[in-house]
Formats: structure tokens, C-alpha cells, sequence
């Protein structure tokens, strides 16, 4: 998290006036956070997310259609470092799996608790993603429901895990650094990048953002 001296900036983009007005509240009282900037959804909100360039985006989907993510796109063409919280009252399946494909690292639905969003910007200062059990269950039954068909058996895979390795994911999956990772087992924070790239390859995976599902999908970490 960002110090008093170098403030977190946060854009809010929301259709409702009441709703904007509420989270700037809200995060103005974090200490060493600040909304920069509030608009509407849509054009509004990546001009202005282009002119002040914040470090989070809390974007506001408007509808359920994929359409509804044109602006993450566009914010993430010109400003691929800004981390975007999409914040929706709609819970279409596909709509959160592609938002996640699309580099989102977050997704909270206007229905959960407010924790759940102070929790994610917190995640996303760090440009870790956060998951809420609701959207996990969105995204992960569809790896599970494909697993399934192919035969696949969720203990056998995390079973071709050393136990280093399984220490190391469930480390990573929680949010730690390679560095913190390092210093909790003891080792070298080049030990565990070489570990992490062995799982990566090993598992067939891309990303922190799908080793954090494995990791959950396996029960290593709770979502």
C-alpha cells in the first residue's frame, strides 16, 4: 500500500451519482488513499483515466453484454500499468470469465460486502488479483467442468507437485512476493522464481492470476 506521501490515486466510474459519491467516501477514508477523479461509465471514464493516469480504475459495468467491457479494453490499451476494478450489479458468467481474460484482476459485485472492495483495492495496489467466493465459483466451475470431461483428477495434478513447489504456490496464491516467499521458507528469492517458472511449465499454467485458481481449485489456499 501506497505511503501518505505517495498516495494511492483512484479513479471512480459509476452511472450513479449516489454510488460515486458513496465510494469516494468511503476510500477517502483509508489513510493514504485518494479519488482523483469520479465520472460516468463508457467514453467519460477513459478520457479521464487517460488524462490523470491513477493507479486503480473502479469501473462500473452497465450491462451484462461483453459490450460493457469496451472501456477496460480501451484503459488498458493506453495505460497497461493502471489496474481496473470492475464493480457491477450484474452476475453473467461470461461477462466476469472475460474480464479476467482481458487483464482485469478483480471483480466485485454490488451485492457483497463492502470489505470485498476495500480488500481488492488493497490486493491491487500490489497488482495482486482478489477473488471473492462468488466470482470464484463463477470462475473456476468452468476449469472444474472441463477437468471433469477430460477425465482430469484435481488431487493427481496437485499431486505432480514437490512438496517445495506446493509450498511455494500456496505462498504466491496468498498474495506473498517472491521475496517474502523466499523469506518465510528460507531460501533464495532466485530458489523461488526457478520454482515458480517449474510449476508454471509444469502445470500448463500462464499466469499468477492461474495459479491462484489451481490453488484454490486444489484447496491450498480458501478463496
Amino acid at each position: 500500500m501506497k505511503t501518505t506521501e505517495s498516495l494511492l490515486r483512484i479513479v471512480i466510474a459509476d452511472a450513479q451519482d449516489v454510488v460515486r459519491h458513496g465510494l469516494q467516501s468511503v476510500i477517502e477514508k483509508q489513510a493514504g488513499w485518494k479519488v482523483c477523479g469520479v465520472a460516468t461509465p463508457g467514453p467519460e471514464a477513459v478520457t479521464l483515466a487517460r488524462e490523470l493516469k491513477p493507479d486503480i480504475v473502479i469501473l462500473d459495468v452497465t450491462t451484462p453484454e461483453l459490450s460493457g467491457l469496451e472501456p477496460v479494453i480501451q484503459i488498458r490499451r493506453h495505460l497497461p500499468g493502471v489496474e481496473i476494478l470492475l464493480f457491477s450489479e450484474h452476475q453473467a458468467d461470461s461477462l466476469i470469465r472475460k474480464a479476467f481474460e482481458i487483464g482485469v484482476k478483480s471483480v466485485i459485485l454490488k451485492t457483497e460486502p463492502l470489505q470485498c472492495l476495500i480488500a481488492a483495492i488493497e490486493s491491487l495496489a500490489r497488482h495482486k488479483p482478489y477473488f471473492t467466493p462468488k466470482v470464484s465459483e463463477v470462475l473456476f466451475s468452468k476449469i472444474v467442468n472441463r477437468d471433469e470431461r477430460n477425465g482430469h483428477n484435481h488431487a493427481e495434478r496437485g499431486g505432480r507437485l514437490t512438496r517445495r513447489e506446493q509450498e511455494i504456490v500456496q505462498l504466491l496464491a496468498e498474495g506473498k512476493t517472491n521475496k517474502e516467499a523466499a523469506g518465510t521458507l528460507g531460501i533464495s528469492v532466485r530458489t523461488v522464481e526457478t520454482h515458480r517458472a517449474g510449476v508454471l511449465r509444469k502445470l500448463k499454467l500462464d499466469s499468477t492470476a492461474a495459479l491462484v485458481r489451481y490453488a484454490i481449485r486444489n484447496k491450498m489456499i480458501e478463496p
